[in-house]
C-alpha cells in the first residue's frame, strides 16, 4: 500500500537515535558508559528532537562482543547499571515525548546463557535440541582439521563450528564462538523468545530493533542435516545461502507478530536488521498486509567503498553507485513498504571520515551528507555522535583496538603474511567498527566529559574542537543543522510522504532529487566534493524557494542552471 496523510503510520515522520550504552556518558568514573549516564543526557536528545531511542544490548552479558552475546534477556548487566535504572532512563525518556525501542539479539545467545548451559550439559539434555548440535563429517573423527559438519565460516573468522569437548559434538556459531545460534525450529525456542518480548513491552519500551533477523531460519534437508556451501577461503565455505532469508522466515516473522503484537497499543516499532536482503525481500518485509516488520535494515549502500579484499581493503566511494543503489531502494518501496535511512551505527565507521572530509571541510561535508540522507523517503537513523560530526579515531597502533571482528581479522591477516601491517592498520583506521565506538565528545575536557576514570576505548583526540558544548553554541553547527532537519521532517509531509525522483543518475559528483506530494515539489543537491559543479536542473525550478541550506548563501538556480559551492547542499520548494 502507498502511506497517504491521513492513514500513514507515525513512523513515517519520526527520526530514531541509536545509543551505543557502552560509549554515551559514564555516571561512576569506571570508564565504561551506562544507564545513569543516559539519565544525564536526556535533554540533548530532547533538544536535538528526535522521536525514538535506540538501544544496543544493556542486557545481563559476558561482552564477548561488547554485549551482543546475551547470557539473560531478562535482566541489565551490572556494567551498565540495574533494571531499576533502565526503568527509570524510559520513564523520562516518555515524559519527553521520546519512546523506547530495545536491541533484540534472538539469533544466538552467549554461551553463558542458562539455556544453552543445559543444552550442552549432556547429549540428552532436554534443551539440545535449542541450539545446533551435530556430530563430526562422516567418517571423520571429532577435532579433526575439516571435521566440522559443514565447512561455513564465520562472520568472525574461522569455522563457524565449535567442538564440545565434554560431549563430543559441534555447536553452530555464525558469529563468534561465544554466541551459539539458536534452533528457530524448535517450537520451544521461538515461544521461550515471543514470552521475553512480550515481558520487555509489558514493562514499557516501545518496540525491537532485531539484530540478524533474517538469519534464524536455517536450510535443513530431508534428513535433518546442513549442508555446506561454496568454498571461498582454504577449506572454508560461504553458507550464506543456507541461512540468510531461510525457508521458514517469513513464517517465524507472522508467528512472532501474532503471538507478541497483535492486540498491543498503537505506537510500536518493529525493525529488522537483515544483512542480504533485497529490495524484493524487503517488499515482503515491511508490506502492512503481511505483518512482519515495519522497516529493515539493508547494507548493500555500506558495501559499496568495500574493495576487492573486503571492508579492510576500501576503496573510494563512485557516487553513482550510491545513487544507484540507494535509487533502486527507494524506487522498489514505493508502493509497498518502508525504507530505514541510515549512514552511521556501530557497525559503521563515522560517515564524515567515509564518504566527506573530516578535516578543513568537516561541518560542510557533514550536514551536507545529513541533508542527502534526511530527504529520502524513509525513516531517518541518527547515531550517537553523528549528530555532533564526530569523525574518524584514525589510531595508529593494534592495541588502540578493542572490537573482536577488528582484533581477528588482524591476527588471521598477519598470520597469513599477505598483507603488511602498515596496510593492515590503514584498513583498521578506516573501517573498525571502533571508529563507532570511540566515547561520545561532550565538551573539551579530559576524556571529553564521557568520563572521569579511564574510558575502555580511547577518546578521539580532536574532541578539544569537536564536541556537543561546541556544537550548541555555534548557531551554525552540525548539531544545529541536524535540528533543523528533524523538525523539517515533523513539519512537512512532502518530506515524510513525498515520491521520489532521482535526477543527474550518471552525474559523479553531484547526488540530485525531487520529492513530490499533491503539487509540492522539493528539489535536493549535494555536492559531494569540495570543489565547485555547476549542473543543469529544470528552468522551472529558476527562483525557487530555499527551504534548507547548509551555507550562509545557499545555491539558487538561475537559467536551468546551479552552481553549488564545496560540500554544498540545498533544498528548493517549488509549488504549482
Amino acid at each position: 500500500m502507498t502511506f497517504t496523510v491521513d492513514d500513514a503510520p507515525w513512523w513515517t515522520g519520526a527520526v530514531v537515535y541509536q545509543i551505543y550504552p557502552r560509549s554515551f556518558q559514564d555516571s561512576d568514573g569506571d570508564g565504561v558508559g551506562d544507564l545513569r549516564g543516559v539519565l544525564q543526557r536526556v535533554d540533548h536528545l530532547a533538544e536535538l528532537g528526535v522521536d525514538v531511542v535506540w538501544f544496543s544490548p544493556v542486557y545481563r552479558s559476558p561482552q564477548d562482543d561488547n554485549g551482543y552475546d546475551i547470557s539473560d534477556y531478562q535482566d541489565v548487566d551490572p556494567l551498565f547499571g540495574t533494571l531499576e535504572d533502565l526503568d527509570e532512563v524510559v520513564a523520562a525518556l516518555h515524559e519527553r515525548g521520546i519512546k523506547v525501542v530495545m536491541d533484540l539479539v534472538v539469533n544466538h545467545t552467549s554461551d553463558e546463557h542458562p539455556w544453552f548451559v543445559e543444552s550442552r550439559s549432556s547429549v540428552d539434555s532436554p534443551k539440545r535440541d535449542w541450539y545446533w548440535w551435530r556430530p563430526a563429517r562422516a567418517g571423520m573423527t571429532a577435532g579433526a582439521p575439516g571435521a566440522e559438519p559443514t565447512n561455513w565460516a564465520s562472520f568472525f573468522s574461522g569455522p563457524a563450528w565449535q567442538l564440545d569437548e565434554a560431549t563430543g559434538e559441534y555447536y553452530l556459531h555464525l558469529f563468534s564462538r561465544k554466541q551459539p545460534d539458536l534452533n528457530w525450529e524448535n517450537p520451544q525456542v521461538r515461544q521461550a523468545v515471543y514470552a521475553m518480548m512480550r515481558w520487555w513491552l509489558d514493562r514499557g519500551v516501545d518496540g525491537f530493533r532485531m539484530d540478524v533477523i533474517n538469519l534464524i531460519s536455517k536450510v535443513v534437508d530431508d534428513d535433518g542435516h546442513l549442508v555446506d556451501g561454496p568454498v571461498t577461503s582454504g577449506a572454508l565455505g560461504d553458507g550464506s545461502g543456507q541461512y540468510v532469508n531461510g525457508p521458514r522466515l517469513h513464517e517465524f516473522l507472522q508467528e512472532m507478530h501474532h503471538e507478541v503484537f497483535d492486540g498491543r497499543r498503537d505506537g510500536l516499532l518493529l525493525v529488522g536488521e537483515t544483512p542480504g536482503a533485497t529490495v524484493d525481500d524487503a517488499v515482503l518485509f515491511t508490506d502492512p498486509g503481511r505483518r512482519e516488520l515495519d522497516m529493515v535494515f539493508t547494507f548493500e549502500h555500506v558495501g559499496l567503498d568495500h574493495g576487492p579484499g573486503g571492508k579492510y581493503d576500501p576503496v573510494p566511494l563512485d557516487l553513482r553507485d550510491l545513487k544507484a543503489v540507494l535509487g533502486r531502494w527507494q524506487a522498489g518501496l514505493a508502493g509497498t513498504g518502508w525504507n530505514s535511512l541510515y549512514w552511521d551505527n556501530h557497525d559503521q565507521p563515522r560517515i564524515v571520515s567515509r564518504f566527506g572530509d573530516d578535516g578543513e571541510h568537516r561541518r560542510e561535508s557533514a550536514t551536507m551528507l545529513a541533508t542527502v540522507l534526511h530527504l529520502h523517503r524513509g525513516t531517518p537513523y541518527v547515531y550517537q555522535g553523528e549528530e555532533l560530526g564526530m569523525t574518524n579515531a584514525h589510531f595508529t597502533s593494534f592495541d588502540d583496538y578493542r572490537d573482536i571482528e577488528a582484533l581477528r581479522y588482524a591476527e588471521e591477516a598477519r598470520a597469513l603474511g599477505h598483507v603488511d601491517d602498515d596496510r593492515i592498520l590503514a584498513g583498521l583506521a578506516a573501517m573498525s567498527r571502533d571508529n563507532a565506538r570511540t566515547p561520545v565528545q561532550w565538551d573539551a575536557s579530559p576524556h571529553a566529559g564521557f568520563t572521569a576514570g579511564e574510558p575502555w576505548l580511547p577518546v578521539n583526540p580532536n574532541h578539544r574542537d569537536v564536541n556537543a558544548e561546541a556544537e550548541r553554541a555555534d548557531p551554525a553547527s552540525v548539531f544545529h543543522h541536524y535540528r533543523r532537519l528533524i523538525e523539517l521532517r515533523h513539519e512537512d509531509a512532502t518530506v515524510r510522504l513525498g515520491d521520489f525522483t532521482m535526477l543527474l543518475a550518471d552525474h559523479p559528483h553531484v547526488y540530485a532529487f525531487t520529492r513530490e506530494l499533491a503539487g509540492d515539489a522539493l528539489l535536493v543537491l549535494g555536492n559531494f566534493t569540495a570543489e565547485r559543479q555547476e549542473v543543469d536542473v529544470d528552468p522551472s525550478w529558476d527562483g525557487a524557494d530555499v527551504v534548507l541550506g547548509n551555507l550562509p548563501e545557499p545555491a539558487v538556480p538561475a537559467a536551468g542552471r546551479v552552481r553549488l559551492a564545496g560540500w554544498e547542499a540545498v533544498v528548493l520548494r517549488r509549488t504549482a
